[in-house]
C-alpha cells in the first residue's frame, strides 16, 4: 500500500527522537498502519551538520522550513521547533498547503490552538498535538477519547519534570533550591534560563491545554494564577512532614456551579495521596469524573524518545485518517467547539493554608501575627516550630483553617511592615481535594 509521507521541521531533542523512532521502529509502524510511514523531507537551520539515524535518507534535507511545507511529496508536517512565532508560520502555511500537521508545541497550542484547529477544519486537514503535554503519557488521548463519555469534575497534575526533580531533591537531601537548580542545569534537566520551569509558566501552558480538553472550555493560559518554586527550602519539607504532607508544584483545575478554578503553584499535599509518590523528572495527572470516578496517569514528561513516541503516535493517527478519508474530523480539544470559560478568581478560591515565617526572634511575635489573622477573619489551626540555633533568622509555621485567598493575602500585606520579619511570609495552599 502507498506510503504516507512525512516532513519533519526541527531536529532538536524532540525532532531527533522522532526520527530515531521512525527509523528504528519502521517495521512495527508499518504492521500497525498497513502502510509505510516515510520521512521524505527534513528541515533544520543546522541541517548540513546533522547526522540522521541509520536507515533514514530523506530525499530532501533543507535549512529552510518552507521547502518542507511546499514539497508535494509531504502529506503530514511535524512542527518540532517550539516557540510561537516561526512555529505558527509553519503550522499555518502547512494548513494553507492542504497538509495535516502534528505539533509538540505546548506554548503555541495553549495560545493559538483553537484558532489553528478552526483553520485546519476549514481546510479539511488534521491537527494533532499529543506530545504538547506530558510527552510520555497519552493524556490527550485519555481525555479526548479514553474517558470522553465522562464529565470531568476536577484534575490535578504534576506537569513540569524540572520543578518536580528540584523539589524532590530538596526534600531527599535537604539541599537548597539554588544548589539543586545548578545541579539540574548541569544534568540537562533545567535550561540555562530556568524561568519557564521554576516559575511555573511551562506548567501553566500545559494546564491550559488539559483544562480545555477536560472541560470543553476556552482557557487562556495568561489568566491562570501562577506561582513558582524559588522560595521553597528544606525547612518547608521538614514542616510539611510534621503535617503528614509533602510539597509539589501542583496544577489544579476544578469546575462547579461558580465556574472554573485553575492555578499553578507549590502546594502541600498529603503523603497518603498517589501524587505524593511522583518523584524526580516524572509527570502525573489525577482525574476525577462524575461517572468514572478517579483515574491516574503517570510517566516521563519529557525526553527525546518518550516525547518522540507521542509525536510518532500522532503521525500514525493522522496517517490512518488520511488513508480512510477522515482528515479534519478529529478535534484535538475533544470538542467541536470550546465554550467561554468563566473563571473563579484565585482570590475567592478557598483552602486551608500553610504560612511560613522567618523572624528575628523576640517576645510577642505569635501574638502580633495571631491578632492580624483574627482581624482578617482567619482561624489559626496549629503553630509549629522546629529547633533552630539561629534566632536571628528563625523559621516557624502557622497553619490556618479554610479561608479565601484574598483574606490570606490581606493578612500578609498587613504583616509586611512588622519589624521582626526577615522576609515576607510564604503562603502555600494545603490541598485536601485529592
Amino acid at each position: 500500500m502507498n506510503a504516507v509521507r512525512v516532513g519533519v521541521v526541527g531536529l532538536g531533542n524532540v525532532g531527533s527522537g522522532t526520527l530515531e523512532i521512525l527509523a528504528r521502529n519502521s517495521a512495527q509502524i508499518e504492521r500497525k498502519l498497513g502502510c509505510p510511514l516515510d520521512v521524505t523531507a527534513v528541515s533544520s537551520r543546522s541541517a548540513a551538520s546533522r547526522t540522521l539515524p541509520a536507515g533514514l535518507a530523506p530525499p530532501m534535507v533543507s535549512a529552510d522550513w518552507r521547502d518542507v511545507v511546499a514539497n508535494p511529496d509531504v502529506d503530514i508536517v511535524a512542527e518540532l521547533i517550539g516557540g510561537t512565532t516561526t512555529a505558527r508560520e509553519i503550522v499555518e502555511a502547512a494548513i494553507r498547503s492542504g497538509k495535516s500537521v502534528v505539533t509538540a508545541n505546548k506554548e503555541l497550542a495553549a495560545i493559538a490552538g483553537l484558532d489553528l484547529w478552526r483553520q485546519a477544519r476549514q481546510a479539511g486537514v488534521s491537527l494533532a498535538m499529543e506530545a504538547s503535554v506530558c510527552g510520555g503519557i497519552p493524556i490527550h488521548a485519555v481525555l479526548r477519547e479514553g474517558i470522553a463519555a465522562d464529565r470531568i469534575l476536577a484534575f490535578f497534575g504534576i506537569l513540569n519534570g524540572t520543578s518536580n526533580y528540584i523539589l524532590t531533591e530538596i526534600e531527599r537531601r535537604g539541599a537548597s533550591f539554588e544548589t539543586v537548580l545548578k545541579e539540574a542545569q548541569e544534568l540537562g534537566y533545567a535550561e540555562a534560563d530556568p524561568t519557564a520551569d521554576v516559575d511555573g509558566y511551562d506548567a501553566r501552558s500545559k494546564l491550559a491545554l488539559l483544562a480545555s480538553l477536560a472541560f470543553g472550555a476556552h482557557i487562556e493560559a495568561a489568566e491562570i494564577h501562577t506561582e513558582g518554586i524559588r522560595r521553597i527550602g528544606p525547612e518547608d519539607f521538614q514542616y510539611a512532614a510534621q503535617l503528614g504532607c509533602t510539597i509539589r508544584l501542583l496544577c489544579s483545575a476544578r469546575q462547579d456551579e461558580a465556574g472554573f478554578s485553575l492555578s499553578v503553584r507549590p502546594a502541600l499535599i498529603p503523603r497518603s495521596t498517589i501524587l505524593a509518590g511522583v518523584l524526580g523528572a516524572y509527570n502525573a495527572v489525577w482525574v476525577r469524573g462524575e461517572f468514572g470516578a478517579d483515574t491516574f496517569y503517570y510517566g516521563r514528561g519529557a525526553g527525546s524518545l518518550p516525547t518522540g513516541v507521542a509525536v510518532v503516535s500522532d503521525l500514525m493517527r493522522v496517517a490512518r485518517a488520511l488513508r480512510e478519508g477522515h482528515a479534519g474530523n478529529m478535534p484535538p480539544f475533544g470538542h467541536v467547539e470550546l465554550d467561554p470559560a468563566p473563571a473563579v478568581p484565585v482570590a475567592q478560591q478557598k483552602h486551608a493554608w500553610y504560612l511560613r515565617f522567618r523572624v528575628d526572634d523576640r517576645p510577642g511575635i505569635i501574638a502580633a501575627l495571631a491578632s492580624i489573622l483574627a482581624e482578617c477573619n482567619i482561624s489559626v489551626d496549629a503553630i509549629l516550630q522546629l529547633p533552630s540555633g539561629n534566632k536571628k533568622n528563625l523559621p516557624f509555621v502557622i497553619t490556618v483553617e479554610t479561608a479565601p485567598g484574598e483574606a490570606v493575602q490581606a493578612a500578609i500585606a498587613r504583616m509586611a511592615p512588622l519589624p521582626f520579619l526577615v522576609e515576607p511570609p510564604l503562603a502555600l495552599p494545603m490541598e485536601s481535594g485529592l
